[in-house]
């Protein structure tokens, strides 16, 4: 009992920061030599990293502590690791050249634009999740150094809104024809060995990567052996599709008599171009490289539409959410020369109908629950795709949804009071706050869509990378982060990008957590709130209940 006491104790007392601090020379020290093309620097320094004590309790404490799905169990049913089994697994991944790599487990989650259809995920086991954890610390600081500018999906430091930005500035001086596409099954299609034969990694890394590729994929009892594709649930998972997609951008948009843009996120690309030939023949061009890689185009999902005139039926376009559709403007327009107009872009009429799905079924859900109830759930709702939208020309579309979710909650206090009227039930749920009658039970309030900022994004540079250990310029990006909620932003400016509990700077990746400092959630007191990292938090709570 001693024993396993002093290696508990040994797991919650190491030097954490000092870890962080290892791990990120070594990965600044990789991407530089990524940038000079000194590959075997590169390699060197990978087998360095891969052996680090630092590197390997990291990963795990990655995989186990800090990402969200860490609950979710593979083949081996174990969902999640004790102080001194996090201890035991860093000290496996020091064997690399003899592990053995375990089967994943198949389950599906309904997509997100369309319930009806499942995504198939494959999850492996925690100890294989720590292995990827720890490759791909290795792995992606090379990749940083050589990605192309415009591919946005999956990568540290890059938005949905950074590919936004990216189609603003290259239609706002002209108008474009976009070439709307989206990669079929790309995940589950990707070909091993053109991947394989992109991957330039140690020996070690190569065979494990190889292997994880393969591996046999349990469903309903049932081992089946993959033959393509790489299973989406993999801490690597998202790092590989990138790599497998790596020079689709430059192959399509070699230059020709007109210029064209290539902006990719994750297996969804658009290709805009002012001349319809030359987009044309990008599109043989992107057919051509996909089939190298065992991938095609999804035929339903691929148009070509125009950003201000009629095209093909269409006029603008869907893209990450976004509608992006340019507008004549001016009293005196003459089409056959520099036509007046203006770029817009607003949150697309499928996302907006998808978000009042949602409300109305929180709402019809919530009939028989407390009012402060129904407010609890709907204002995250509400408040997160506001914010995800508050980069956009917006404000009409935020405007029109609080007048049609005030319908809707009338509806509610319909069905709860059906022989009270309007009146009476106006005065019983809608209170004076501020300047506005708002849905209210007293206590708490809620969130109007109306009440978002339209703020602008600055797009991210396409020559920088968060292993470039510019802190400035990362720092600054973090603190205008479009997708962190704004209490969030303001503990960040006011802690200076620090965690208040281990003091290292907050990167664009960690997992940020809002902590109250006395336990008690409903103190939302500025005073009393601080900012940690994930597993910073774990560690004051647990410090509490000792």
């Amino acid at each position: 009992m001693a024993d396993v006491a002093i290696r508990t104790e040994d797991w919650r007392t190491l030097p954490w920061k000092q870890f962080q601090r290892n791990v990120f020379r070594l990965q600044k020290r990789i991407y530089q030599a990524a940038r000079r093309g000194d590959w075997k620097r590169v390699h060197n320094l990978q087998r360095l990293l891969l052996r680090s004590w630092s590197a390997r309790c990291l990963a795990v404490r990655q995989v186990s502590q800090d990402n969200r799905g860490k609950r979710t169990p593979g083949v081996d049913g174990v969902a999640s690791l004790t102080p001194q089994e996090r201890l035991a697994y860093a000290r496996q991944l020091r064997h690399l050249a003899r592990w053995t790599v375990d089967p994943i487990r198949r389950t599906y989650i309904p997509k997100p634009n369309n319930p009806s259809e499942k995504r198939g995920l494959g999850i492996p086991t925690l100890r294989d999740r720590a292995m990827q954890a720890l490759v791909k610390l290795a792995l992606e600081p090379e990749w940083e150094a050589v990605f192309e500018p415009n591919s946005y999906g999956f990568r540290p430091g890059r938005s949905t809104h950074d590919a936004i930005e990216a189609i603003f500035n290259f239609i706002r001086l002209q108008p474009k024809y976009v070439l709307d596409a989206d990669i079929e099954k790309c995940f589950d299609r990707i070909s091993h060995d053109g991947l394989l034969a992109k991957l330039h990694a140690p020996q070690p890394v190569m065979r494990l990567i190889r292997d994880w590729l393969k591996a046999g994929i349990l469903e309903d009892g049932e081992l089946l052996l993959p033959e393509a594709g790489t299973p989406q649930g993999g801490v690597l998972s998202p790092l590989l599709a990138n790599i497998a997609l790596h020079g689709f951008e430059t192959f399509v948009s070699r230059r020709g008599k007109h210029r064209l843009a290539v902006i990719r996120y994750a297996d969804d690309f658009v290709i805009l171009c002012d001349d319809l030939d030359t987009l044309l023949e990008a599109r043989s061009r992107a057919e051509e490289w996909l089939a190298q890689m065992g991938l095609r185009l999804k035929a339903e999902k691929t148009h070509i539409t125009h950003t201000l005139n009629k095209c093909e039926g269409y006029v603008g376009f869907d893209f990450l959410g976004f509608h992006i559709q340019q507008y004549p403007v001016g009293k005196y327009r003459d089409h056959k020369r520099h036509a007046g107009y203006k770029t817009l872009i607003t949150p697309s009429r499928e996302a907006v109908q998808r978000h009042l799905r949602e409300l109305k079924a929180t709402i019809r859900r919530y009939r028989g629950a407390p009012q402060a109830a129904l407010i609890a759930e709907l204002n995250p709702k509400i408040r997160g795709w506001t914010l995800y939208y508050q980069s956009s020309v917006a404000a009409q579309r935020f405007n029109k949804l609080d007048s049609l979710l005030h319908h809707k909650l009338m509806r509610w206090a319909s069905f709860r009071h059906p022989r009270k009227t309007n009146g009476w039930r106006y005065r019983r749920y809608w209170r004076r706050v501020g300047a506005y009658m708002t849905f209210s039970d007293g206590t708490s309030s809620l969130a109007r869509h109306s009440e978002m900022p339209i703020t602008r994004h600055v797009k991210v540079r396409g020559d920088k990378s968060p292993f470039d250990g510019d802190w400035a310029y990362w720092g600054a990006r973090l603190g205008r982060d479009p997708t962190r909620p704004k209490r969030v932003i303001r503990l960040l400016k006011q802690q200076r990008g620090r965690c208040s509990h281990c003091g290292l700077r907050f990167t664009t990746e960690d997992v940020l957590e809002v902590h109250h400092r006395d336990g008690n959630y409903a103190n939302n007191d500025p005073t009393n709130l601080a900012l940690l990292h994930a597993h910073c938090h774990d560690v004051a709570h647990s410090k509490r209940c000792q």
